[in-house]
């Protein structure tokens, strides 16, 4: 039986915002594909620092240095061949905040492959995304409405539509329901359920109640290092780490 090849494979990583401030030490693990990993650990723990590692974000923050690999289906995405660009419309993502761009629904969702010259028909990709983001139903009378007339909860999952029309193979989400309110938090983790059937996610949370029950695998992280990394029952139930039981049971964190 062929093993799966990881979506990700991270080896031996560290992060640094400048030489003197190494933030993320020696993180090893592999993101699977089509499955949900959920990243969990305190504030400033270095979680969301992690996430952004995964497409370049923290490229756009000056003096910041990257050691060790970090491999997308083998690739390296920080070898000097790689394109920014093009690595993240592979690997797209949403955000702590609904972030829609002050222009119509349908001008939101069809922004990145206007820029990008994609070959599509644009009527078809907003249609598509809209519906695999289950806005639809919602919004197909009112695409020329502005976008920043939907709720909170419909502005995140149009968010969502945007990046599922750059036909990424990767989905990432940084705390992506913090800011909704419970109904709309269930819309967007029954929405990720969904998804994880055609993508890999990988979520950043504070909620350990979403991490467990949405991801398949979990990864706590504590001041910097990856202190566990399991599938999420055995992580929730028989964590081998004592700091990971502490954590998970409010006893440190």
């Amino acid at each position: 039986m062929t093993a799966i090849q990881p979506a990700f494979s991270v080896q031996n990583m560290d992060f640094y915002y400048n030489a003197a401030k190494k933030t993320l030490a020696d993180i090893n693990l592999e993101i699977q594909p089509q499955k949900i990993t959920a990243l969990i650990g305190p504030s400033g723990c270095g979680k969301s620092t992690f996430l952004r590692c995964l497409n370049r974000m923290n490229d756009t923050i000056a003096g910041t240095h990257v050691a060790g690999k970090i491999l997308l289906d083998g690739e390296d995405i920080y070898a000097p061949a790689m394109d920014v660009v093009t690595l993240r419309q592979r690997v797209g993502m949403v955000f702590q905040k609904p972030n829609p761009f002050p222009q119509s629904i349908f001008d939101n969702v069809a922004f990145g492959p206007r820029v990008m010259g994609m070959d599509v028909n644009l009527n078809d990709v907003v249609e598509e995304s809209l519906k695999a983001a289950a806005l639809w139903d919602d919004v197909k009378d009112n695409l020329k409405s502005d976008a920043l007339s939907l709720s909170l909860g419909q502005q995140q999952r149009l968010c969502i539509a945007r990046v599922l029309a750059m036909r990424p193979e990767v989905i990432l989400m940084d705390e992506s329901t913090s800011a909704l309110d419970p109904i709309a938090t269930l819309r967007v983790e029954e929405l990720m359920m969904t998804l994880k059937e055609k993508y890999t996610i990988v979520i950043v949370t504070h909620n350990m109640q979403q991490a467990a029950r949405v991801s398949d695998d979990t990864g706590f992280f504590w001041m910097g290092s990856l202190v566990e990394f399991a599938p999420t029952n055995e992580m929730f139930t028989v964590p081998k780490e004592e700091l990971t039981e502490a954590y998970i049971t409010g006893r440190m964190g």
